[in-house]
């Protein structure tokens, strides 16, 4: 038998897709996530060089601290939030629970466009305090690399779109779990990029890194 007509069929019946099933779903879903993890790799070293110039940056005469927005707590809460909804989306999604896949998908969908409004709560924030993107290196940063990771959060809402009309077009099932799958395994990547900015940002400071490269 057809596996989409299985999986259909584990859809009407509430039953977790296996067998047949199971391999059209990994067999398709290997494929894709090599993709993405090509994706989050070259991310990963966006990210990673614009860390390393942040820190080389440090030692500049005109560096200067700047207090994180409390803000940034906020967004970090929505965006752990927004991830757990997927990640329950995804699961729902491989047992065939269509309708509470769907649901969490707009939720992890309505907790990340509400981290979009919270960092532009923070940059507003920042602008009171007389922190401008221009002038101080520090603050400078701070627009630059959040203002990357909310491009990434956007191109990803984009991404949980085409699968949340996935999945209310009553697509093959083993497409709407594999599209929803991978949103959630983007969304896991963007909130420890986001970790480790905030981390960044937050508490790595010129004695920190003299301390850990023995430079001090």
């Amino acid at each position: 038998m057809n596996p989409s007509v299985i999986l259909r069929a584990a859809v009407d019946g509430h039953v977790a897709p296996s067998g047949p099933a199971r391999r059209y779903f990994d067999r398709y879903g290997a494929a894709a996530g090599i993709g993405l993890w090509v994706f989050m790799s070259v991310a990963t070293t966006l990210f990673s060089l614009f860390i390393a110039a942040y820190v080389m940056r440090m030692d500049g005469a005109d560096w200067s601290p700047i207090v994180m927005p409390q803000q940034l707590w906020l967004s970090t809460a929505l965006l752990l939030t927004g991830s757990v909804m997927l990640q329950r989306a995804s699961a729902a999604a491989r047992h065939a629970r269509l309708a509470y896949a769907r649901t969490r998908l707009l939720a992890g969908g309505a907790f990340s466009l509400a981290f979009l409004g919270a960092q532009l709560w923070a940059w507003q924030a920042l602008q009171a305090m007389h922190v401008m993107p221009a002038g101080n290196p520090a603050g400078s940063f701070f627009y630059l690399l959040t203002a990357m990771h909310a491009l990434h959060v956007a191109g990803g809402l984009v991404g949980l779109g085409f699968a949340a009309r996935s999945a209310w077009r009553n697509d093959d099932p083993a497409r709407v779990a594999l599209h929803i799958t991978l949103c959630a395994r983007y969304w896991h990547f963007l909130l420890a990029v986001w970790v480790v900015l905030v981390a960044t940002l937050g508490w790595l400071t010129p004695d920190v890194v003299r301390f850990i490269c023995g430079t001090r």
